[in-house]
């Protein structure tokens, strides 16, 4: 992907939950308007009650809208069918338009219209969903679900009945992974207990029963919760938040098949989010320390975050890519929610800023084209003028998705060198370039810095008279 993000509507509240399916992306928070990229909060505004659909190549708004309230007035998860046709909807609401629901609702990705044989009732807050090819996993902050027993986990069928899966978790579940492949779904949330045992953050369990098939023991500390999961063909990928001292705060990646882990990074910020898309691991959290992780930056400076973060998927090398968010409303956590739609990167969350401009909670980003203009052209110095020979200095730029740049310097409005540099924005090196010209010359210089398809603005002139001959 490239750091820079496309034009993409904006929300007046949190978003929660992101879900692609046959070219929409839907979205879940807790907002009641939508703007036009660009608008000003309360300019150009569509009402759409804590839900709205875009197109997700164009990302134009689609017509597709409920309205969800009652409860906490939120949605909080997103999941189509494996087949695309129905997407399910998880939250702390009580009515979808005019029907009355409890915190789960499914829609039929065809027309948008609610499916209202869809029917299940939790007892509260549904934070995470996934599907099968016969079941729905409900996670959340519930006890019953359709007046049974249900703590913190359930499955239903298709059709909104009940199914006999069972596991007792203690607390909160806020993502369910399913590997049907390998006989399991992998659970996260913030439990301490599940199924009369001590298990902590992360479980692997029986599809169809609920018994506990597999612990993760000492991949996460007693801080930590899990926040997020996701998978491709092979792996699945964990995203943590700590609380205090001594916490795990980063990913980490597991083998599917056998459980076991296969990196685990040391950054620290808590995560939030995680999507995983052609061998990068994408990330949304406050990262503020990853100076341990290969590829990764040393603390912050005055208290700075970096929101967005990509890793090899292989071993968690940090790639050259920061695009940027703030922390924003809300808890002031920045992105909460990542999807990949295509070939598009949709990010959600309580932000009101990207890469420093205006864009509030919603941001998407595209493998093509790069837009981002290097920041503006260094400051040239004169380090070193000796007869026929002008050394000129500079700090090197940065780019938020190209590593290496390229400086050009010109002399009195002509090219004449093309240097090459390494860069980020944690570690820019000083460069020189010798220039040579007559003894007593006057000339002008002038640097730009281009990623090789944007160019940054020619500098300040520098004007420069060389020494004269024994000098």
């Amino acid at each position: 992907m490239t750091a820079d993000p496309l034009p993409t509507w904006q929300t007046d509240g949190i978003v929660w939950s992101l879900e692609y399916a046959r070219g929409v992306v839907y979205v879940g928070g807790s907002f009641s308007k939508v703007r036009p990229p660009g608008a000003k909060p309360g300019e150009k505004e569509v009402p759409r009650t804590n839900f709205a659909a875009f197109d997700a190549a164009t990302g134009a708004l689609l017509p597709c809208a409920h309205s969800f309230t009652g409860g906490e007035n939120t949605v909080r998860a997103l999941k189509a069918s494996r087949d695309g046709k129905v997407l399910y909807v998880g939250g702390s609401f009580g009515k979808v338009d005019e029907t009355g629901l409890g915190s789960t609702a499914a829609i039929n990705t065809a027309d948008c219209s609610l499916r209202k044989e869809f029917r299940p009732i939790a007892s509260a807050t549904v934070r995470a969903i996934e599907t099968t090819d016969s079941a729905v996993y409900l996670g959340g902050d519930f006890t019953l679900v359709n007046n049974q027993t249900r703590n913190s986990i359930a499955a239903v069928r298709p059709d909104g009945s009940l199914l006999p899966f069972d596991a007792d978790i203690d607390l909160p579940v806020r993502a369910i992974v399913a590997a049907p492949e390998h006989g399991k779904i992998l659970v996260g949330g913030d439990f301490v207990e599940v199924n009369d045992n001590l298990i902590h953050a992360l479980v692997a369990l029986h599809p169809s029963t609920g018994a506990t098939l597999s612990e993760f023991p000492l991949w996460l500390p007693a801080r930590s919760v899990v926040k997020a999961l996701t998978r491709d063909e092979n792996n699945f990928y964990v995203a943590a938040e700590g609380r205090g001292t001594g916490v795990f705060d980063g990913r980490i990646a597991g083998r599917l098949s056998d459980n076991a882990m296969l990196w685990k990074d040391n950054c620290r910020g808590a995560t939030q989010a995680v999507a995983v898309h052609k061998g990068v691991v994408y990330s949304g959290s406050h990262a503020h320390d990853c100076d341990a992780t290969p590829g990764g930056f040393p603390e912050h400076e005055g208290g700075n975050r970096q929101h967005l973060l990509a890793q090899s998927a292989r071993d968690m090398h940090i790639q050259h890519w920061f695009p940027d968010t703030n922390g924003g409303t809300g808890e002031g956590q920045g992105p909460r929610v990542l999807e990949v739609a295509g070939e598009i990167l949709w990010a959600g969350g309580e932000f009101t800023t990207v890469n420093e401009k205006p864009q509030q909670s919603l941001t998407r980003f595209a493998a093509a084209p790069d837009t981002g203009t290097p920041e503006a052209a260094p400051t040239l110095t004169v380090k070193e003028n000796k007869a026929g020979k002008v050394t000129l200095g500079w700090r090197t730029a940065w780019d938020r998705d190209d590593a290496e740049l390229t400086y050009r310097i010109y002399r009195d409005g002509v090219l004449v060198a093309s240097p090459k540099q390494r860069s980020v924005w944690w570690n820019r090196p000083d460069m020189t370039y010798t220039d040579s010209v007559a003894p007593g010359s006057r000339h002008t210089y002038r640097i730009a810095v281009t990623d090789g398809r944007n160019t940054s603005p020619r500098s300040e002139r520098l004007n420069v008279t060389a020494a004269a001959g024994g000098q």
